[in-house]
């Protein structure tokens, strides 16, 4: 298959997807207007081209990431991405956001790790029984505190250490995780939407942000770059 056979069938699955609609121009962020094609019924369109370009350098880098045995931290907090962004980021063993994000993840990593192994040591404790010592009412704030625990930390559990990249669905949305990012120096790839500053992020993929088959068909492509990059031997 020769380069712009490949490119044309990748640009092909990308308009299949969705991934061509934007917002209304009133919404258009200034950064965006290289990428926009034109409109149509007032719904602005990127022209994946010149997505499928901004595509191949985030998944270049994403593939360094992974040679270099480093992790990369997926989030998606949105509710069209919750599925995907956990689905992915778990077929490749990486941490996962899909839900809110808690501010200090990435620049208080150090207290976030102490309340993840917190949670870790409880559900090894009531695996091995050990809340069988407890009275009804103990075990049943325990349960709890579990539940409450896995709802911020069940994604993290991979993440041992600071990550290696982070990639998000929508920026804009995203821009506490994006900031903190940023101050920690880690890069940041990044699906955006046309009412996103591409200038925020290292790697942005210009593209429609917010529908579930768009944001799979990235989400899988960042995967399938991870996973080629691994499989690499330096």
């Amino acid at each position: 298959m020769t380069e712009t056979v490949k490119n044309k069938s990748a640009v092909d699955a990308m308009f299949k997807a969705g991934a061509h609609f934007g917002y209304t121009r009133s919404r258009r962020h200034p950064t965006v207007k290289p990428y926009i094609w034109g409109a149509k019924n007032r719904i602005e369109i990127f022209n994946l081209e010149a997505t499928q370009e901004s595509l191949e350098k985030a998944k270049k880098f994403v593939k360094g990431v992974a040679q270099a045995g480093k992790t990369i931290l997926f989030v998606g907090g949105k509710k069209e991405a919750q599925d995907s962004v956990r689905a992915g980021a778990e077929s490749i063993e990486m941490p996962n956001v899909p839900g809110r994000w808690i501010g200090g993840t990435l620049t208080n990593f150090g207290h976030i790790r102490k309340q993840v192994t917190i949670y870790e040591d409880l559900i090894a404790k009531r695996e091995k029984g050990e809340f069988g010592k407890y009275t009804k009412k103990e075990r049943l704030l325990l349960d709890r505190k579990i539940e409450k625990m896995e709802k911020k930390f069940l994604g993290l559990l991979p993440m041992k250490d600071l990550p290696g990249a982070v990639f998000v669905v929508d920026s804009e949305r995203e821009h506490i995780a994006v900031s903190e990012a940023r101050i920690g120096g880690i890069p940041v790839v990044s699906l955006s939407g046309s009412d996103c500053n591409l200038k925020d992020v290292d790697y942005a993929i210009p593209g429609n942000d917010s529908s579930l088959s768009s944001i799979t068909f990235f989400v899988n492509e960042i995967v399938s770059a991870y996973t080629e990059g691994k499989s690499v031997k330096v």
